[in-house]
């Protein structure tokens, strides 16, 4: 596929990265030399440097043979406009990036549906909602859900004392006779799909695939489970902590804002009227300690800078909070954050990735599937990508042990209508099923690449 990418800053490099091993033909562009030439020096793609919204640089840019125009600057506005150029020049599809909280869902909806946008990108809001989700499990330090929501899977550390460790798959379905599927683990650097002799350890991040009502009765039977997040401090009055907090105030949490800027303080304050929001430097340990960050049942640390959350993330831990987030968008620095015992970190611009790489695939001409759901899983060396299954897909009515799968791959979970399946070898596909595969090692872009060839 033909791909621009209109925007080198965090979010622009962080699609690029994503996608250009899937072998696209990517071009970016930027009104920044610098920066354009330093996603060209490192990966292979095209580069321009120019604005968005300049005819020549998106007729340059060969805009009218593209089949995607991704538009991810700083500015909302200019990426409305690159994008509805785009469409005009005859884009197939475009990616507007738009993240000003002025918009409701209905502003949003005539947006895409006047400019002719395929989709709008919203990396803040996707960052609250997943926090959201995360203080919603308290034990997880990863939730993804699926398209019915019906099914989840949540990333759990094992601790020495977890009475899991020890134990083969086997063993561990037989002691707590749960409908769920670890569907992967890590240890260390390595990525393992494991079956049913595979024997935990403690230190392992597990994955685990089960309905939200069955994940709740098997976290309670590990000793997993503690009590729901009602006390938030949010460190950081980014528009990720308004969202998170609009959210959280909705079913009445109990939330504080802390910020640093006053003018962005009296704005949330506007924005959010019964969220106490407070100026002042969360950086200094004894105003932490006044805003009452001990009696706080989570701390989400949000500011634009990663070491600062990391920081500060690690001091609410040592004094006892018992729910620590940190938003990192940095890869380097997210495996420290690791090192340093911060389980539970989020990254917008994975996020993001995500979300694009998803679609990319989705438009794909695809023979018997269609991509509903994507995540890049355990430090992205492995995936889990939904699928819906159409009639002409050759493995319907095959018992899944018959299936004839590529190795390290596993299907995890199957919906049928609103019934969810976690999988056994008796189990067979069928047309309309939405189909979860995890695999580790390949990027599928359709059911059948799951399947061995000849």
């Amino acid at each position: 596929m033909k791909i621009i990418i209109a925007g080198c800053g965090k979010i622009g490099t962080a699609i690029t990265a994503g996608l250009v091993g899937e072998g696209h033909d990517i071009t970016v562009l930027d009104v920044k030399a610098a920066a354009v030439d330093n996603l060209v020096n490192i990966y292979d793609v095209n580069g321009l440097t120019g604005s968005a919204t300049d005819y020549d640089v998106l007729t340059e840019a060969e805009t009218g043979k593209s089949d995607l125009f991704i538009s991810v600057t700083e500015k909302d506005e200019m990426n409305m406009l690159a994008c509805f150029f785009a469409r005009r020049l005859g884009a197939k599809h475009t990616i507007a990036r738009i993240r000003t909280t002025d918009y409701n869902e209905g502003d949003i909806s005539f947006i895409k549906q006047e400019l002719e946008l395929s989709m709008v990108l919203n990396p803040d809001h996707l960052a609250g909602r997943q926090v959201f989700n995360l203080l919603r499990l308290p034990s997880a330090a990863r939730i993804e859900t699926f398209s019915t929501k019906n099914i989840e899977m949540v990333e759990l550390r094992l601790k020495a004392d977890n009475p899991a460790c020890g134990l083969t798959l086997w063993e561990l379905r037989e002691k707590y006779k749960g409908l769920f599927l670890i569907c992967y683990v890590q240890r260390g650097g390595d990525v393992v799909i494991p079956d049913g002799r595979f024997t935990l350890q403690a230190e392992d991040k597990i994955g685990v695939i089960a309905s939200p009502a069955e994940m709740q009765r098997l976290l309670k039977k590990m000793n997993l489970t503690t009590k729901t997040a009602r006390a938030i401090m949010i460190l950081g009055g980014s528009r990720a902590a308004y969202y998170l907090a609009r959210r959280l105030d909705f079913i009445g949490n109990g939330v504080k804002i802390i910020d640093k800027d006053r003018a962005r303080c009296e704005e949330l304050a506007d924005l959010l009227p019964s969220v106490s929001v407070v100026e002042g430097d969360g950086t200094h340990q004894d105003f932490l300690f006044e805003e009452g960050i001990r009696s706080v049942d989570a701390f989400v640390a949000l500011t634009g800078t990663d070491e600062e959350n990391i920081l500060l993330s690690v001091f609410a831990a040592s004094i006892g909070v018992r729910r620590v987030i940190t938003k990192v968008n940095r890869t380097e620095l997210m495996s420290i954050a690791g090192d340093l015992g911060l389980d539970t970190v989020i990254s917008p611009k994975k996020a993001v990735t995500d979300v694009v790489t998803r679609y990319v695939r989705a438009l794909k001409t695809a023979e018997g599937s269609k991509i509903e759901t994507l995540y890049r899983i355990a430090d992205e060396k492995a995936e889990a990508v939904e699928f819906v299954v159409s009639p002409e897909f050759k493995g319907i009515g095959v018992k899944l042990r018959d299936l004839m799968l590529q190795p390290n791959t596993l299907i995890a979970g199957i919906t049928r209508g609103r019934k969810t399946l976690i999988p056994t070898g008796d189990d067979a596909i069928e047309a309309g099923d939405r189909v979860i595969v995890v695999t580790a090692g390949r990027s599928p872009s359709e059911l059948s690449d799951i399947m061995r060839r000849g």
